[in-house]
């Protein structure tokens, strides 16, 4: 009897035991199929690139966001005196460059003005093409005027827009081709200071270059502080942006282009420079360095540019800027 009791009480506890199934083999499959692949960043919601990719979009939708210089900012370096990036947009101070800019059309989010500002010239443009395309106008103190510039000099007005867009190597070579001249391309070689990339700008706008070429690492992008030194040229200008320069210089050559180097060391004076009335990469390298090996390999030519002195050296912006104004004489 005491042996049927203990064997019903532990009948009744295995068949109370939570869950017992019979034939479980295939009951845990969907647990081992997983959820799938992961979504990318920018399809997460919670994530910071799906924050910059609805930003980016609401960019685009207003006034003025379909133009081709979306204001181009980096991803690369940025100067404190030049500005300050958030993580969407870019801010462009400074009356010269703010007026270029608008002029340009570039897409602009919001106008910041000083309040109790000194009105001038300038100034009174800055509203009149804020005002007929529509951007918003803010007037606001100037200690927020110096937050959102990172305390550069600002003369009371800055702008704040939208990404700066890179364009490939090969849309320099359609630029050229649209214009029905010669391309005439200017890359930049570990050159890593933005205000250099803003003075080869304006030089190359100056000139009738029909574009910028940089790297995408180890190199300036086009920041607040190249803008300023550009003077607004960067709207004008494109700028590529290549993965690997030394490969889109083969490219380059590829398609029919001539490479030139300039470098102290060159064997090639500038009053000899060679390919001007052809189509034409100027390489710019680094204050410094130079050019790096593998660029050198590519050129068809390195050129020198006589200095009085043997211990003083030309930044890239005055380079670029005395080498485009030969290819330019020479076309004439």
């Amino acid at each position: 009897m005491a042996g049927n009791s203990q064997r019903r009480g532990a009948t009744r506890k295995a068949g109370s035991k939570k869950g017992a199934r019979v034939g479980t083999g295939g009951h845990s499959r969907r647990a081992l199929e997983g959820r799938g692949p992961t979504p990318k960043a920018e399809d997460r919601p919670y994530h910071v690139a799906h924050k910059r990719k609805v930003a980016a979009e609401k960019a685009a939708e207003a006034p003025g966001g379909s133009g081709r210089p979306s204001a181009r900012t980096a991803r690369g370096a940025q100067g404190k005196r030049g500005g300050k990036t958030s993580s969407t947009h870019e801010i462009v101070s400074g009356r010269n460059s703010v007026l270029e800019a608008l002029r340009a059309g570039i897409p602009v989010a919001t106008v910041y003005l000083a309040a109790r500002l000194e009105a001038d010239d300038r100034t009174r443009e800055i509203i009149s093409i804020a005002a007929d395309s529509g951007y918003p106008l803010l007037e606001v103190g100037r200690a927020e005027i110096d937050r959102l510039t990172d305390g550069a000099v600002h003369q009371g007005v800055a702008i704040q827009v939208p990404p700066y867009e890179y364009l490939d190597p090969d849309d320099l070579l359609d630029t050229a081709e649209a214009s029905q001249t010669a391309p005439l391309v200017v890359a930049l070689d570990g050159v890593t200071d933005p205000r250099n990339l803003g003075a080869v700008l304006r030089s190359a706008g100056a000139f009738g270059a029909h574009g910028v070429l940089v790297p995408e690492r180890r190199a300036a992008g086009v920041t607040a502080s190249a803008w300023k030194v550009s003077a607004g040229a960067a709207a004008r200008v494109p700028v590529a942006r290549a993965t690997n320069l030394t490969r889109a210089l083969q490219d380059y050559r590829r398609a029919g282009v001539f490479v030139v180097g300039l470098d102290a060391g060159g064997d090639v004076p500038l009053s000899g420079l060679p390919f001007a009335a052809d189509p034409l990469v100027l390489v710019v390298g680094s204050e410094g360095k130079g050019l790096s090996r593998l660029v050198r390999e590519q050129c068809d030519a390195i050129v020198s540019i006589p200095i009085a002195s043997a211990v003083e050296s030309l930044n890239a912006g005055v380079a670029a800027g005395i080498a485009l104004y030969e290819v330019a004489r020479q076309r004439a």
